[in-house]
């Protein structure tokens, strides 16, 4: 299965129906397919345009250890977009593995491509006397010049009734047999086709086309809605209001991005398939020659970007963080080895809830902070975020990253907020004290978490000191010594992997400078996390604000 999100119906028949209820919930099953979870699931998944590959994988295994099964990948038109599933077509039809790609395309109207004669020929091709006499006039001719032409023959014929020839031929020349476009929501027709499909030997492609959301009228009405719509009314369809007293950091980019673009004609916003995710449709419904969704090819996104800023442009590339991991040999290669400026906005940034494992954005932090030429940034709150972005945009700023969460800020006004220069590698010092106890080192939205916490220790005499570091890189190496010479004792606090980070960077100051110094870490350590919300996902990995407040009353102690 590609991404997953097609495999809801595999799961419900293969053991979980009783369990879905508790699906991409805390203690739940995963809303992906998941190795752990099943013995039906072949293959764990999250990110697009896997499965060919893996289902190439198992091909090959097969063949070599002699065992008998068939290998299937069930690919969207949306995850074709990326160039891995390319990649493994490609090397699907050099190799001849026996596997069958079924392409689930809701993009195409059924009416333009399937007909009574269409049909007919689909079911002869794929019938098992068909191919076998098929197999036996070929054999009978041999590799002879009649041969050739009476395959090419057989291959114009069958294009000219296959309407989408083009389709057809561009697998045929990656070494599958095409077959279809047909109705996927044709059960009885599914089942005859890929029953027969079963005794063809060799890498098969098959073309269904189906309707988004077939079966529920609102969902086939709005597919782009429906694709992730949250809580809702089964019954009316009607979506069930949530707070949203606060605003969603997603659109506090988008509008921002947006005021700013009106500024400065230079400014374009490039997304790889998250136009709404990313907040970027804001931008694109005023000024959409300056919005580019490049569909599912995070690297492509980033080497456009490059090439964009290389051109004279100054380009906004957001891209979830747990996605841009798919583009890190980009970012050294095409913008930090070439000192290009491109401003990254990771969303989803840190634990991100519901969706779990594959989409924690959680390694941005320690995988970029070694990378020359590129600043690293996180707001505390939504603000800081519309000042970050405004102060990327001036010539003492390199290509930087500013990293943000899933979900809302804080309810800050900062639609009418004018914008106020960062100072560049600049930390803010939120509480101090004279003779400190204890300090708190944090980047981030999690800084807000840490003020409640030290506000709870206060109360008990505790004195604190805590900056948020708002940079990773350029570090504020200032406020690192400031806070070591007032305090031997420190707590770094991050919503990512502790492993390189910004505990990381505070321990190597104080390795560096050899300072008698105690620096304990807080934020996600040698472990892939689960699915929850983000408030039960803190408190299982001891980073919400009672495990911060007990830390600082423990370790204060010492």
């Amino acid at each position: 299965w590609d991404v997953g999100h097609q495999a809801y119906a595999h799961k419900i028949i293969t053991g979980r129906r009783d369990a879905f209820i508790h699906n991409r919930e805390f203690g739940g099953i995963s809303g992906f397919p998941k190795m752990s979870e099943s013995e039906y699931d072949a293959f764990g998944v999250g990110h697009a345009s896997t499965s060919v590959s893996a289902a190439l994988g198992y091909a090959v295994a097969a063949e070599r250890l002699g065992k008998n099964y068939k290998s299937i990948a069930v690919i969207g038109d949306g995850s074709l977009t990326g160039g891995l599933a390319f990649e493994g077509l490609n090397n699907a039809g050099g190799l001849k593995s026996d596997m069958l790609v079924i392409l689930n395309d809701n993009q195409i109207a059924i009416d333009q491509c399937i007909g009574g004669l269409h049909n007919t020929l689909i079911k002869i091709t794929t019938n098992q006397n068909y191919n076998r006499l098929k197999d036996d006039v070929w054999k009978v001719l041999g590799a002879t010049g009649l041969r050739r032409r009476v395959q090419k023959f057989v291959k114009d014929t069958k294009r000219v009734i296959i309407k989408n020839s083009d389709v057809c031929s561009f697998f045929d020349s990656l070494g599958f047999r095409y077959f279809g476009p047909i109705d996927g929501n044709d059960i009885g027709q599914m089942v005859l086709i890929l029953t027969r499909l079963k005794d063809i030997k060799g890498p098969k492609l098959l073309h269904v086309v189906t309707t988004k959301g077939k079966g529920y009228k609102p969902a086939e009405d709005n597919p782009t809605i429906w694709h992730a719509p949250g809580m809702y009314n089964a019954t009316t369809g009607e979506t069930i209001k949530q707070d949203n007293s606060c605003s969603r950091y997603q659109d506090v980019f988008g509008s921002t991005l947006t005021r700013l673009a009106r500024e400065n004609d230079k400014i374009v916003g490039i997304t790889p398939a998250m136009l709404s995710g990313s907040g970027l449709n804001i931008m694109k419904a005023e000024m959409p020659e300056r919005v580019f969704d490049v569909g599912i090819a995070e690297g492509h996104a980033v080497t456009f970007s490059a090439g964009l800023a290389a051109g004279g442009l100054l380009p906004f590339c957001s891209i979830y963080s747990s996605f841009m991991q798919r583009a890190y040999d980009n970012v050294i290669h095409d913008v930090a080895a070439q000192n290009l400026k491109v401003i990254f906005c990771l969303d989803r940034a840190g634990v991100v809830g519901e969706d779990g494992l594959t989409h924690h954005g959680l390694y941005d932090l320690a995988a970029f902070r070694p990378v020359p030429n590129l600043a690293i940034a996180s707001p505390r709150n939504e603000i800081e975020l519309c000042n970050l972005l405004y102060s990327a945009t001036l010539p003492e700023y390199p290509a930087i990253i500013i990293r943000y969460p899933r979900g809302r800020g804080i309810g800050m006004n900062w639609k009418d907020a004018p914008f106020s220069k960062i100072q560049l590698g600049k930390a803010e010092l939120l509480k101090d004290a004279s003779k400190p106890d204890i300090a708190v080192l944090s980047i981030g939205p999690i800084a807000n978490k840490c003020s409640e916490a030290i506000e709870m220790a206060e109360k008990e005499g505790i004195n604190v000191i805590h900056y948020d570091m708002k940079f990773l890189k350029p570090i504020d190496i200032e406020a690192l010594h400031n806070a070591t010479a007032k305090t031997k004792i420190l707590i770094t606090v991050e919503d990512g992997t502790t492993m390189g980070g910004l505990h990381g960077a505070v321990a190597e100051y104080i390795a560096d400078n050899c300072l008698d110094c105690c620096v304990k870490a807080f934020g996600i350590g040698d472990v892939f996390p689960t699915q929850g919300s983000r408030e039960q996902l803190f408190e299982l990995y001891s980073y919400n604000v009672i495990d911060i407040y007990k830390a600082i009353k423990t370790y204060a102690k010492k």
